[in-house]
């Protein structure tokens, strides 16, 4: 028997920089999933308001951004471009998880790739610099790795 896959949506950004800043996987490409996912990334403690979002063609992000605006979630000065090529950086970070989830062959819950994928985030995040650990050991990853998801205090 061959099991139908089922499309996810793995909504990543990036700064300037190539530093991730926030992600989210969703079952749709749609308005609702977008605005959630801005709204995610704006609302987290360790991010600023944007100048500018640069993203692809989708034509929900143009209706999520004004409806983020209009609710005065997000700055009013706040460009959007819709760039193909402009999006250069988020594609060249989207490779990395693409290569390590494509051997996967899928999940068989969305419960399981958002955990796969936040641990796999989470990894590429040290692997980038962007957290700090006390110790360049295995050991520090680990703490550090188990304090984001929870699992000591």
């Amino acid at each position: 028997m061959i099991r139908q896959a089922n499309w996810k949506y793995l909504y990543r950004t990036v700064d300037s920089t190539g530093k991730t800043i926030d992600f989210m996987l969703s079952e749709n490409r749609d308005v609702p999933a977008a605005k959630r996912f801005f709204e995610k990334a704006l609302t987290s403690p360790h991010n600023q308001s944007p100048r500018v979002i640069t993203v692809d063609k989708n034509p929900a992000y143009p209706t999520a951004i004004q409806q983020l605006k209009d609710e005065k979630t997000m700055n009013q000065e706040t460009v959007l471009r819709q760039k193909k090529y402009l999006n250069n950086i988020i594609e060249q970070d989207h490779r990395f998880i693409k290569k390590v989830i494509k051997p996967m062959l899928g999940f068989k819950s969305i419960g399981t790739a958002e955990k796969t994928i936040a641990g796999i985030e989470v990894m590429h995040m040290i692997k980038k610099g962007q957290v700090e650990c006390k110790h360049s050991s295995v050991l520090s990853a680990v703490e550090l790795i188990n304090k984001m998801f929870g699992m000591i205090a």
